[in-house]
């Protein structure tokens, strides 16, 4: 009977995904606006096209909507035009029968000429951001999802682009032209906003997990240089992303169930005659399913994650919009190592496998946002947004000893070595005005503000005297003010300028930059580019650095690091630009940072605040002045096609340089100075059905690069300190075999009439395939999967003091999604 049972439950799963309906279609609805000023369009045109083929076609009405019923599922070419207007080719649409298609399209004026003509012009990686012109790059959400071994995470898919690498298994720290990762900001909805990522230590930009889920967000931007002015405290690159709305129509769901967790996302509308809509996510781990498939996820710990993310969106009659939107996550992981009677693989724990760590992060931002084109020259957003970034740690130092008869570790106690509880809340106040003025100068004036309350607590036991140490203790609000002004200055058809200048100011110590930006975009012929960029770039250090206290002479607490300036660079990149088909192209871009006012220890060593921000332990640097300097150059190469007649491949290059200089002007590689990325990646799919309502795709990624540098321990000197003490004068010397890996992605796709089903498998790191000794029993032989690459080395304590850690290995991520 249970049996019996088994089997109709299977069939009752499986049976949607051979089904065959009468007719599969489905609905492409959206509105046409101008993408300066965000007015509504009526009567554009919207064609979709199988090909030259003809499959359906509308005109936007009077408030710029338009709608297409009754298309085949499949993939197809948008195209929108107006007079005017440059007409915007979407090729690789993908239309399935789980949702509606809503395409909101913005369609970009022409500056030289308004006349009853139709502007050809169109490409597929123009930036949402149009004062954009180098360094820059737009992103899809289909992306996110095609690239093997992404993860539907933003961070892992850009490392595929030119600049970027992530060389890192555990975390999705991103470097960016040989930067810290430090040296990144995140944005949402045109605010800044803390680390998007579970279990993030403050001071960094990565993690493990990212709390940003795909499946609400919009196309959004990457910048890795030269950025424009908009863009505040950042020194390496940019992630401008942004939310889409629900369907107002509606009501829709999407159920994911896979080893990264479980999740569920619910559109619709509100109230559909005002358009008002509704878009929900939430999201609860389900990572212990890789320990009990007996999967190594790098700790024996199970880490515990849940993360929610939501918009509403309010039309008014006047034009003008109201959302309010949030995003937030909480994580936390207890690995206890005191219970372990042999070692352990911990490659997040700290202190060589002698403490019990108790770790739990979280953060959260949510803010209302209005829109209103006043005129067709003149647009206006504002953003009031409330965020917090929190983390709280217990650590437990291990005393024990090794059982002579059988070799197992023999608790003898247990004793606290330090605690910490991290909280920064900000107020965040951003609006900008677009104004044109004549045909081809368009102004953006704004000003984003952050007010900050910190409160930070930590404290920390001296090893060598077992007293405490209060490190930090600071209840304080402050402020960073970043206003700017942009000018976008169309000089003829095939010459553009895009200059303008950002300003930082922050309160707590009167630290000032004003950094004079600009780009220019020159149109060789119809299918070649040239580009330019220079600009200043200026940014904060981790905020409880300015916080840290030590005693002076007298035994009093000062914060020594409080008048610590902006950490400054200033960006030069040329660019060539040139398409080789209608879906295919090549970029090359060549560039030279000059880092300077860099924090670096007021006693002569070899430290840099240019080598934090990636792992997950947080410094504490002794005094540290603005004297340290450094640079990044190198060259990029792009070899793409675009999605298109069912495949795609990207292919990129990088060659760099990374130094930097300490006070007394020695010269050492950065942490990540790997000199070299090479990545390759590609996918094709087949379709088949009635109704080509069946799809099965297949991709692969190689990621070669050099890894990153390291400087070797001091054993004598850990073992008395009885924490890890480095090198100094031997700093970032060596440098870790070459980092490899080999993805590959598999999905199975199928359209019924009203729901998409879709089964896929990222098998990551899984070459070389090889019989290796069993380390049990040394006689026998056990199947490895996965590249060796190092991690990094740890100090013990212990036999052998220092052990070489590996990342991940062998990692297939499982999921099943549901759209109806």
């Amino acid at each position: 009977m249970k049996l019996k049972v088994l089997r109709l439950a299977l069939l009752a799963i499986c049976l949607p995904l051979f089904a065959i309906s009468q007719q599969i279609t489905s609905t492409v609805r959206g509105e046409v606006i101008d993408k300066d000023f965000q007015f509504p369009i009526p009567g554009a045109t919207i064609a979709i096209f199988n090909g030259n083929e003809l499959i359906g076609g509308a005109a936007t009405d009077g408030a710029g909507l338009y709608i297409i019923k009754d298309i085949p599922v499949g993939r197809y070419t948008v195209v929108a035009s107006f007079v005017g207007y440059q007409k915007v080719s979407l090729p690789n649409t993908i239309i399935k029968s789980g949702k509606e298609l809503i395409l909101n399209i913005e369609l970009q004026e022409s500056a030289i000429s308004i006349q009853e003509v139709e502007i050809q012009a169109s490409k597929r990686d123009e930036t949402v951001n149009e004062m954009a012109l180098i360094s820059a790059r737009q992103f899809t959400i289909d992306e996110t999802d095609r690239y093997a071994g992404s993860r539907g995470e933003p961070a892992r898919m850009a490392s595929n682009f030119a600049g970027g690498q992530g060389a890192d298994d555990s975390r999705n720290d991103i470097v960016i032209r040989g930067n810290s990762p430090l040296g990144l900001l995140w944005r949402l909805e045109g605010i800044n906003i803390p680390n998007p990522n579970h279990f993030g230590i403050t001071g960094t930009t990565g993690g493990p997990v990212s709390i940003i889920n795909n499946k609400v967000l919009s196309n959004s931007d990457f910048f890795t240089g030269a950025f424009p002015s908009e863009y505040g405290n950042a020194i390496a690159g940019v992630f401008d992303l942004r939310m889409r709305n629900g369907n107002d129509q509606q009501h829709e769901f999407t159920g994911q169930f896979g080893l990264l967790g479980t999740e569920i996302t619910a559109e619709g509308p509100l109230n559909k005659n005002k358009r008002s809509s509704y878009l929900v996510n939430y999201r609860y781990s389900t990572v212990s399913l890789f320990q009990i498939l007996g999967i190594d996820i790098g700790t024996s710990a199970t880490p515990v994650y849940q993360d929610a993310t939501f918009r509403f969106n309010f039309p008014q009659k006047n034009g003008g919009t109201i959302s309010f939107f949030g995003m937030g996550g909480l994580s936390n992981i207890e690995i206890i190592q005191s219970t372990q009677k042999a070692p352990t693989r911990e490659i997040y724990a700290s202190g060589g496998g002698r403490r019990d760590e108790y770790f739990w992060s979280g953060m959260g931002v949510t803010g209302l946002t209005y829109t209103k084109p006043i005129n067709k020259t003149t647009y206006f957003r504002g953003t009031l947004g409330l965020q917090r970034e929190m983390q709280r740690a217990d650590h437990k130092l291990i005393y024990r000893r090794i059982n002579t008869v059988d070799s197992t570790f023999i608790l003898d106690s247990l004793r606290h070595k330090l605690g910490y509880r991290f909280f920064e809340d900000k107020i965040t106040a951003s609006f900008f005005i677009n104004k044109r003025i004549a045909s081809r100068h368009i102004i953006k004036l704004g000003m984003n503000n952050d007010i900050m309350h910190v409160n930070f607590v930590d404290t920390n036991r001296n090893d060598a005297t077992g007293e405490f140490v209060n490190r930090l203790d600071a209840n304080e609000v402050t402020a960073l003010l970043m206003p700017y002004i942009q000018w976008k200055y169309t000089i003829n058809e095939d010459l553009v300028l895009s200059t303008g200048i950002n300003s930082q100011v922050f309160l707590y110590n009167s630290s000032f930059s004003v950094e004079p930006r600009a780009s220019l975009k020159y149109q060789l012929n119809e299918k070649s580019s040239l580009s330019f960029g220079a600009g200043l770039h200026s940014q904060l250090v981790p905020t409880y650095l300015y916080f840290h206290h030590i005693p002076n002479a007298n035994g009093e607490l000062y914060r020594h690091n409080r008048n610590l300036d902006f950490v400054r660079s200033g960006h030069l990149v040329l660019g060539y630009d040139r398409n080789l088909g209608p879906a295919s192209r090549i970029k090359i871009e060549t560039y030279y940072q000059h880092l300077y006012d860099i924090p670096v220890e007021q006693t002569p060593s070899g430290y840099s605040i240019l080598n934090q921000g990636s792992g997950f332990e947080r410094f504490f640097p002794s005094r540290l002045v603005n004297a340290g300097k450094g640079r990044n150059y190198g060259v990029e190469l792009t070899v793409e096609k675009f999605f298109s007649k069912e495949y795609f491949f990207l292919s990129t290059v990088s060659l760099y340089e990374s130094k930097y200089k300490t006070l007394t002007g020695e010269t050492y590689d950065s942490d990540f100075n790997g000199n070299f990325v090479f990545n390759a990646l590609g996918g094709k799919e087949w379709t088949w059905g009635a109704q080509n309502n069946k799809s099965f795709s297949l991709g692969a990624k190689i990621t070669w690069a050099g890894a990153r540098r390291y400087t070797p321990i001091d054993t004598m000197a850990s073992r008395l300190a009885g924490e890890t003490v480095l090198i100094d004068s031997l700093r970032n010397t060596l440098q870790f075999k070459d980092y490899f890996r080999f993805d590959t992605r598999v999905s199975y796709k199928v359209n019924t009439e009203k729901l998409t089903h879709e089964i896929g498998i990222d098998l990551i790191n899984m070459l070389p395939i090889r019989m290796v000794p069993d380390l049990d029993n040394p006689r026998e032989e056990t199947l490895s999967i996965g590249n060796d690459n190092i991690l990094k080395e740890t100090y013990t304590g212990g036999d052998p003091p220092i052990i070489t850690e590996n990342q991940l290995g062998f990692f297939p991520i499982f999921y099943y999604k549901v759209d109806f």
